[in-house]
């Protein structure tokens, strides 16, 4: 059996990739006090073992580890300006954003929270509710060697830490992850609603691609399990997918980097967006590519 781990975790954010994530830390050992507005989503962390608080400064008092798993940047800025939650953390008590925020706005939060001795780590998870629920996400973490060495552990119980940069450049490496896996994602949407319109099976089409040089984790993962059963069920909204795709492009116009197919994806999917219901799945971009068009 492994190593179980008794450190006090406040987990900020049990939406449906954080409440899999802290349960799984509670599964580890560790004491994990959540907190999230949606009271359903206490109660389930409560039920798995875990502790619920009234408010995130309850919860992250005096604990050693504070994890965020929140939409976007905006929303860590907001819980993170909270000074009943800063002056409830002990000094030098890692904060570990696992969210897909902005690397600009994760600099400047980094800097903020120095000057209180927090240091911020961002580490972005991809693997989605299954990754989630089974520990095998891919967890992007960037920050200081030391800091990344000490949290290591605690967060091994989600998956793969792989150390990519300083910090920002975790939230980076995502932001550019998700947009080649959406601007994928679109592709094969496209190619596969030719071939089914020329004639060819979409499950052959798909099978064959994955034995081929165009495979992907669309082909791969997205279509096999979500979208040829028509269930546009992977767990991740259309609108947080093209949140990040806008991060990563507006990172490439930032330093320079060239972007014309992302923008031109980012383009594509806003339409998407436009066009489906805000609650649509990420998946559903297929739905949309094979919508009637009018002449």
């Amino acid at each position: 059996m492994g190593e179980h781990r008794t450190d006090r975790i406040a987990f900020i954010g049990l939406g449906t990739m954080g409440s899999r994530m802290s349960q799984r830390l509670v599964a580890a050992g560790s004491e994990v006090i959540g907190f999230d507005p949606v009271e359903a989503a206490r109660a389930d962390l409560v039920e798995a073992g875990g502790r619920a608080a009234a408010t995130a400064a309850e919860a992250a008092d005096g604990v050693d580890y504070l994890i965020l798993m929140l939409p976007g940047s905006r929303v860590v800025e907001s819980v993170l300006g909270d000074t009943a939650l800063l002056d409830a953390l002990k000094p030098g008590t890692p904060v570990i954003d696992m969210s897909s925020s902005e690397p600009e706005s994760t600099r400047k939060l980094a800097a903020a929270l120095a000057e209180r001795a927090l240091p911020l780590l961002d580490a972005p998870v991809s693997g989605g509710v299954r990754g989630a629920r089974a520990g095998t996400l891919t967890i992007m973490a960037g920050g200081p060697d030391d800091v990344i060495a000490a949290v290591r552990p605690v967060i091994a119980p989600l998956g793969t830490v792989r150390h990519v940069g300083a910090t920002g450049a975790g939230h980076a490496v995502k932001a550019i992850n998700n947009l080649l896996a959406a601007t994928n994602l679109l592709a094969a949407a496209e190619g596969v609603a030719a071939g089914r319109r020329f004639g060819v099976d979409p499950g052959v089409i798909i099978e064959t691609i994955n034995a081929a040089s165009g495979r992907s984790a669309a082909t791969q993962l997205k279509f096999p399990q979500n979208i040829l059963p028509e269930t546009y069920d992977s767990g991740f909204a259309l609108a947080l997918m093209l949140k990040d795709m806008r991060i990563a492009t507006d990172l490439a116009r930032s330093v320079g980097a060239p972007a014309a197919l992302g923008e031109r994806a980012v383009e594509l999917w806003s339409h998407a967006a436009a066009d489906l219901d805000p609650a649509a799945d990420q998946t559903d971009i297929a739905r949309w590519v094979n919508r009637p068009r009018t002449p």
